[in-house]
């Protein structure tokens, strides 16, 4: 059964780079699969794992004056690749592939993940209501509906997506670790150092972190930040107790998670929690708030510690009676949970049986 994927994408950054990197080489070798090509956004994307004339661009910005010229171009990609399944990441993609499906009675099969739904971030009452009304009315042109985490599943059903095209497909990443080089950095052995790895804005909750640090100037304890600084430079006022890194390309990345005693993670919202699995895949301990999917990820005194956001002095309560050997110990039990469940071997076989299932489906339908 030969089948030609095509994925579509708005910007492809941070999380669904990884997430793609992960999915595409699997599916470009796979024997099941004859071709497979990507569609995405040439301003703001980075730059994927695969290359060639498999990889195609649009010319798109997230304005609105953009939204009809890249619905006319996705279309005319996919009149021209066509492909057996289109799986679509993200909700501006959704939007431009399926409503152009919308008074069409034949089209691919369409596999649509959010990577986080718009309706469960940090947004006004009315626009989770519109986002889970356009949510709705699109998936009637979706096959399935795939659910990165339980905690999306279960926020989805609230907003009444059908529950008979949805499944839940937990993110995965390659076992592997990246280590290029050892890392030149002194680290105090006398204190337990953190590491927090993201961009700087407002869901990843860089700026509860750096107040929290600023106003607890905890002797035992030191942050060090990894990520892009997109706050402002009031809100990114580094404290003496905190040290930047700037950005580490993720093929060194490894070598950080290495010699840190835990990575915490301050989220306002989370559809998954990447870099959770990636401190597990390393044998860290993880600091999270209760958060998004971060509670299902990191299970308290397991793994790893959960915070409440809103009673931030639950933090200074850990951090000051947990030691290294309770994170290592924990560390270890992370990465036990990690190969049981989010490895990429997992993540791509599931999406595969959804492929095969959905081209048996249409064999016997034809």
């Amino acid at each position: 059964m030969a089948i030609k994927i095509l994925h579509v994408c708005e910007y492809v950054r941070g999380g669904v780079t990884t997430y793609l990197n992960e999915i595409l080489g699997y599916q470009a070798a796979s024997a099941e699969i004859s071709s497979v090509h990507v569609l995405l956004s040439a301003y703001n994307s980075d730059k994927l794992g695969i290359q060639g004339d498999h990889v195609h661009y649009y010319r798109y910005k997230r304005k609105l004056s953009y939204f009809i010229p890249a619905m006319i171009q996705i279309h005319r990609a996919i009149k021209l690749i066509q492909p057996d399944i289109i799986h679509v990441h993200s909700s501006f993609a959704g939007l431009f592939v399926r409503l152009n499906y919308f008074f069409k009675k034949k089209h691919p099969k369409i596999v649509y993940c959010a990577h986080g739904w718009s309706f469960l971030m940090e947004v006004s009452p009315m626009k989770k209501k519109l986002y889970g009304w356009l949510e709705r009315g699109l998936a009637r042109k979706t096959d399935w509906i795939i659910n990165i985490s339980e905690h999306e599943f279960h926020g989805a059903q609230e907003y009444r997506i059908p529950v008979e095209k949805s499944l839940v497909i937990p993110n995965g990443i390659e076992d592997r670790l990246y280590k290029k080089k050892d890392v030149a950095l002194a680290l105090d052995p006398a204190k337990l150092n953190l590491l927090f790895v993201g961009r700087f804005d407002r869901q990843k909750g860089i700026d509860i972190l750096l107040r929290f640090f600023k106003n607890n100037p905890l002797p035992n304890v030191r942050l060090y930040t990894i990520g892009e600084h997109v706050l402002d430079s009031v809100q990114m006022e580094i404290p003496d107790n905190v040290t930047a890194l700037g950005w580490i390309d993720h093929n060194q990345i490894d070598s950080y998670y290495e010699i840190f005693d835990a990575v915490i993670i301050p989220s306002r919202w989370e559809g998954f929690g990447l870099v959770a699995i990636e401190a597990m895949k390393n044998k860290k301990a993880v600091i999270a708030s209760n958060r998004g999917d971060l509670p299902d990820l990191v299970k308290n005194g397991v793994n790893g510690y959960i915070f409440d956001l809103n009673h931030i002095d639950e933090l200074t309560r850990i951090l000051t009676t947990v030691t290294r050997q309770e994170l290592n110990v924990m560390g270890q039990r992370g990465y036990t949970i990690f190969q049981k469940n989010y490895t990429s071997e997992k993540l791509n076989q599931r999406l595969m049986d959804v492929y095969l299932q959905l081209m048996r489906s249409s064999r016997v339908n034809a």
